[in-house]
């Protein structure tokens, strides 16, 4: 009897041994970095609140992993960021994750060193089948090509948003037409060096028919009104105040459109469109508390089943193209065949310039 159930026990111990092996490595490597996750227990994300992962698409994390609790702590680019550096000089290493826009990820931390590769990170084969995005590769935002991984490219240009009740859009075909007279004092602005603003002023700043001196010409001889606030220009053309934004935050200005404010955004213009990733950049950072959980919450985001919850929620478009894109708002569906002005390429990434200029015309521009 004894031998028999020996023999047993052997057969079977080779079953589970062989089941083990049968496993391809990347599953192995999934469910021990799940484990570990889970036995982690958490994980603190450091998140641009106007960017495409909503409290909602964390909370389908927090779903589909219960065991693992996100401590997210969400804010403007230009705030997280130099707060991870502070923190990180008192000794403090609290964040895992930073996603947000391409602004502070490359500026503020790719520049101070605080990243960790996120190639190696990735496990799950449809991340990694380069098939399954946007021109067949995956898309970074740093010199190097591997800490900043973008996975939102919203198609559309640098919208003139303009009052209903004060504005024809039809007397705009080309951003030059905001320097006639009758528009000089009646334009706000959000502060353009502001982080989340990267794309309008790149824009502007290294397009060939615009240029320098365009940016001279709007902000330093328009009166443009500049506020430091995102929603502030908004409130300022709804009630009239203004007759013209640009630029004005995208989310802001979509929001008091669907609440029926008489509100609209002028988006197609001779000098073309831009693609821009719109906050939706991903970075590990190195020494990580929680550095399984952090790894875990990157695939899960990248997943068909992470991109599909955010552009359901955001209506971003991913740069996955494997996935249904009927929640995509219109305005930032990117489109076949058309010639984008890329405002994350690497050769158009340096604000330094652009901030010069700015803050040499912005000086003297009113303020409220």
């Amino acid at each position: 009897m004894s031998l028999l159930f020996s023999l047993c026990a052997l057969l079977l111990s080779a079953t589970v041994g062989l089941a083990a092996e049968s496993k391809p490595a990347w599953q192995i490597e999934w469910e021990k970095t799940v484990a570990a996750a889970e036995k982690e227990g958490q994980f603190t994300p450091y998140i641009f609140d106007q960017g495409p992962v909503t409290l909602e698409t964390v909370q389908a994390f927090e779903r589909a992993f219960p065991k693992i609790k996100v401590n997210q702590l969400r804010g403007r680019g230009n705030d997280l960021g130099p707060r991870i550096i502070a923190e990180r000089r008192a000794g403090k290493y609290l964040a895992d994750i930073f996603t947000g826009g391409k602004g502070t990820a490359l500026a503020t931390l790719y520049a101070g060193k605080t990243l960790e590769p996120i190639k190696p990170a990735l496990m799950l084969p449809e991340i990694l089948d380069e098939t399954k995005w946007w021109q067949g590769r995956h898309k970074y935002a740093d010199p190097e090509g591997k800490y900043l991984f973008v996975f939102v490219g919203n198609g559309g240009g640098v919208n003139i948003n303009y009052n209903k009740n004060l504005v024809n859009p039809k007397e705009f075909n080309s951003y030059w037409d905001l320097l006639q007279p009758k528009w000089k004092g009646k334009i706000a602005a959000a502060d353009p060096r502001l982080r989340g603003m990267d794309t309008p002023i790149l824009f502007f700043y290294y397009h060939s028919k615009l240029g320098p001196e365009f940016m001279r010409r709007l902000y330093g001889e328009m009166d443009v009104t500049i506020a430091r606030d995102y929603r502030q220009p908004v409130d300022w053309l709804a009630v009239g105040k203004f007759s013209l934004c640009i630029p004005c935050n995208t989310r802001e200005t979509e929001k008091a459109m669907k609440q029926g404010l008489p509100l609209g955004q002028i988006l197609e213009l001779k000098e073309g469109g831009t693609l821009s990733s719109g906050g939706g950049t991903i970075s590990l950072i190195d020494n990580a508390p929680h550095p399984n959980a952090a790894k875990l919450f990157v695939n899960w985001l990248l997943s068909r089943e992470g991109q599909i919850e955010f552009q359901r929620r955001d209506g971003a478009d991913s740069l996955r193209i494997d996935i249904p894109k009927q929640t995509v708002l219109p305005e930032n569906r990117r489109l076949d065949g058309v010639d984008y002005f890329d405002g994350d390429d690497i050769k158009f990434s340096d604000r330094r310039p652009a901030d010069k200029l700015l803050n040499e015309i912005l000086s003297k521009a009113p303020r409220q």
